[in-house]
C-alpha cells in the first residue's frame, strides 16, 4: 500500500506560477512511476506529466514547455512546477503512484488559474 499527500494548490492569475508536492508513504520502494493527473470541471480526469523510477518523463501537449515533473527519491516526493498558467489548468489535480501494477491516487487540490 503506498498512501500520498499532495500539497495544497490555489488560486493564480493567468501567466503565473505554482509547484504541487507529492510525498508518499509506506510501500515506496515498490513504486514504478509517480505522476500528476488533473480533472477540468465537467471533464474527465487526465494525465498531466508522470515521472518513472529512472527518470524517464512523459507529459502531455498541453503541458510540454510550461511544466516541470521531478523528483527527490530520498524524500520521496514527486513535484509539478507549472509556469505561465492558464485559465484552462483549472482544475483539481491529483497525485498518483503506479505500484506493482496497481494505482494509488492523493486526495486532490484545486487550482485556479483567474484571466
Amino acid at each position: 500500500q503506498v498512501q500520498l499527500v499532495e500539497s495544497r494548490g490555489g488560486l493564480v492569475q493567468a501567466g503565473g506560477s505554482l509547484r504541487l508536492s507529492c510525498a508518499a508513504s509506506g510501500h515506496v520502494n515498490n513504486i514504478d512511476a509517480m505522476g500528476w493527473y488533473r480533472r477540468p470541471p465537467g471533464k474527465q480526469r487526465e494525465l498531466v506529466a508522470s515521472i518513472t523510477t529512472d527518470g524517464s518523463t512523459n507529459y502531455a501537449d498541453s503541458a510540454k514547455g510550461r511544466f516541470t515533473i521531478s523528483s527527490d527519491t530520498a524524500k520521496n516526493t514527486v513535484y509539478l512546477q507549472m509556469n505561465n498558467l492558464k485559465p484552462d489548468d483549472t482544475a483539481v489535480y491529483y497525485c498518483n503512484a503506479r505500484w506493482v501494477g496497481y494505482d494509488f491516487w492523493g486526495q486532490g487540490t484545486q487550482v485556479t488559474v483567474s484571466s
